[in-house]
């Protein structure tokens, strides 16, 4: 696990993330991760005892258990960026048992994968990790290429082999967003009467968000994405980290019309600090009722920094954690354990603290 001054090393000219102190939403207005998220958060809800059981069990497994804070480990780019691209930097993954080793090994408070992967080794380790089926995916083997998120798993088989949870991904923004939104929440209620907990990958997908910046990491459009995915009932929901905002302006211009906005989003609950854009993710979130994870993002050439300033921001706005894959798992395997614990190391730091 890495100390303070390494992290503070290893983000560099980042390292005023630290110090920063004058978030636009105060943090006493938010719901804010605590060891006893579950009795704090959902005990109040209409979520039954086995959900509440299956969310306790996430929270208190792995390195991170009783802080309030998750890391996970996601692997199914093996449908969503195709086998050899994911795992071709790396062979060992192609074997599913792998997978679950790595997430275990690096202590994480669970592993998320394809029904292919957590069913085959379902019976050895289905009772020592958190399973998370994802049950939906894109795939790219249809030419031309398509983006639609389509079932590839069904609740009864997630419940059948022992999961913890399941989670989705809805491409918001898409063509077939209504059809995905209506899917996943059905999906989601009958998870939950069997007693698992659900994850939200709340993704935006369209290319008329392209425009003089690339929003589909907007922090208000992404904000908007994280609402919805918690009126379906995700019990946590998966967003990337926002690097702008302006998302709903830059759509309404040139005689376009998009959505609704008010300008006060930008100037009384946002500013440009990165802390500040994840928090009104999160404000989205029922003001942190529903906790917020980061994606951790693609695989490149400072993985060990590019996921402790994830971490860093993620945590100091009020989030719950980080949800990392191709960083970890396109390395070899003690170097993958090291980025996922360094991610950790940040969580476990009480110097480290919300903004």
């Amino acid at each position: 696990m890495l100390q303070t001054n390494q992290i503070q090393q290893l983000l560099g000219a980042d390292e005023s993330l630290l110090e920063f102190s004058s978030p636009k939403v105060d943090k006493s207005t938010l719901s804010l991760p605590s060891r006893n998220v579950v009795d704090d958060i959902f005990i109040t809800s209409d979520r039954n005892n086995r959900v509440l059981k299956n969310l306790n069990w996430l929270y208190n497994s792995g390195n991170l258990k009783e802080t309030g804070y998750v890391s996970i480990l996601p692997v199914d780019q093996g449908i969503e960026h195709s086998a050899g691209a994911s795992f071709a930097k790396n062979p060992m993954y192609f074997d599913a048992e792998n997978i679950i080793k790595l997430a275990m090994e690096a202590g994480c408070n669970g592993v998320a994968s394809t029904l292919g992967v957590l069913g085959l080794m379902s019976r050895k380790y289905a009772h020592k990790i958190p399973f998370i089926v994802k049950i939906n995916h894109n795939e790219l083997l249809t030419s031309p290429n398509t983006f639609d998120q389509i079932s590839f798993a069904s609740i009864d088989q997630a419940y059948e082999m022992g999961a913890a949870g399941v989670g989705a991904t809805i491409y918001f923004g898409s063509q077939e967003s209504n059809r995905q939104i209506i899917e996943i929440s059905k999906a989601f209620d009958y998870a939950h009467r069997k007693g698992m907990f659900t994850i939200l990958w709340c993704y935006l997908r369209n290319s008329d968000f392209k425009r003089d910046q690339d929003y589909h990491t907007s922090a208000d459009l992404t904000g908007q994405a994280n609402h919805i995915g918690v009126t379906i009932q995700a019990d946590i929901i998966k967003q990337k980290l926002p690097t702008n905002n302006g998302g709903y302006k830059a759509l309404n211009s040139n005689g376009h019309t998009f959505g609704k906005f008010d300008e006060r989003m930008y100037t009384e609950l946002t500013s440009d600090n990165p802390i500040d854009l994840a928090r009104y993710q999160l404000l989205n979130q029922y003001s942190g009722r529903i906790p917020l994870i980061n994606s951790g993002g693609a695989s490149g050439d400072n993985d060990i920094a590019d996921a402790v300033k994830t971490a860093v921001v993620n945590k100091r706005a009020g989030g719950s954690g980080l949800i990392l894959g191709r960083k970890a798992f396109q390395k070899p395997f003690n170097e993958g354990v090291e980025i996922i614990q360094a991610v950790q190391s940040v969580y476990l730091d009480s110097k480290i603290t919300i903004a």
